[in-house]
């Protein structure tokens, strides 16, 4: 089990610090992994998402209604949980808020979820896989977009929630899964020679958003602070540690519940930095967080994974 968890993450590591090492070779500076960020939005990433979602079963979509319970529950109430405790106990604004919400409660399952669910649960690793990446772009993504936009204001007068709203919806990683989601619900396909073509730049996201992450991480330096030491042990730890309480408390059956806590234990998704770094708030806490929870994972993972040996 071990192994598996290392030869997933490590190509994820390398990648982080191949970005670290152009930073620090002067190759590329924070400006540049920020344009490289952006081609990631607006193109790479959501026709990953896109041609993703589309080569899913509309029928085992539809029918794994608890691992879809125990994934909201902890994407979803995960979210709402960090976002009201940051901003309203340790006094937080919204949009740094926003951003530990979803560092916290956000598994970066688009990069790592197939090497490591694929090895471990085979063809139903599909499930949480497509799950989690719904969740996350109509549910997580939007809404954090909407509470950055809308504390963002751009320096004039403040945006009105229409406004803000309609700016989010307009933002190619929101409007591509959801088109991709209501075209599975319509049993529409697209021909498997289009959504290979789309594969092609899509299968850029993961290793340009982590070397543009890497590149960011030297730029703002990663530091280990309070903050994020308290975010990663939320991510890494005690978020799967609550889905097995909460699995626990349903009866969900062993693999089902196996697969929603290893799911969750995924460390954080690189598209925090992207926005982070979009929108010039927190760029270096969640960077860190982004590198921590990902170092270690290995170690985290590799205990969920004993405890369900």
């Amino acid at each position: 089990m071990a192994e598996t968890i290392i030869a997933a993450l490590l190509p994820i590591v390398i990648t982080l610090l191949f970005g670290f090492l152009a930073g620090w070779h002067h190759d590329f500076d924070s400006t540049q992994g920020a344009i490289l960020n952006r081609m990631v939005m607006l193109y790479a990433l959501p026709l990953s998402l896109f041609s993703g979602m589309m080569g899913i079963p509309r029928e085992v979509l539809l029918a794994q209604g608890t691992i879809a319970m125990l994934l909201l529950a902890g994407m979803v109430g995960g979210y709402a949980v960090i976002f009201l405790l940051a901003r309203y106990l340790f006094r937080r604004s919204t949009s740094m808020s926003a951003l530990l919400a979803l560092a916290t409660a956000g598994p970066g399952v688009p990069f790592v979820g197939v090497p490591v669910l694929g090895h471990l649960f085979g063809n139903l690793s599909t499930v949480p896989i497509a799950l989690s990446s719904i969740i996350m772009n109509l549910v997580q993504v939007p809404v954090t977009l909407l509470l950055l936009s809308k504390s963002s204001g751009n320096g004039a007068k403040r945006m009105s929630f229409g406004d803000n709203l309609l700016h989010t919806i307009k933002e190619p990683v929101v409007w591509a899964p959801i088109l991709a989601f209501a075209l599975l619900l319509a049993n529409v396909h697209i021909p498997d020679a289009v959504r290979s073509s789309l594969q092609l730049l899509g299968g850029a996201t993961g290793g340009v958003a982590l070397f543009a992450s890497g590149v960011i991480l030297y730029s703002y330096h990663v530091a280990f602070n309070r903050t994020v030491a308290i975010s990663v042990l939320l991510k890494n730890v005690l978020l799967p540690l609550a889905i097995i309480a909460v699995s626990l408390a349903i009866g969900a059956n062993a693999i089902t519940m196996k697969i929603s806590v290893i799911t969750l234990s995924i460390p954080t998704a690189s598209i925090c930095v992207m926005l982070a770094v979009q929108y010039k708030t927190a760029e270096q806490e969640i960077a860190s967080i982004l590198f921590f929870s990902t170092v270690l994972s290995i170690l985290t993972m590799g205990g969920f994974l004993y405890y369900f040996h």
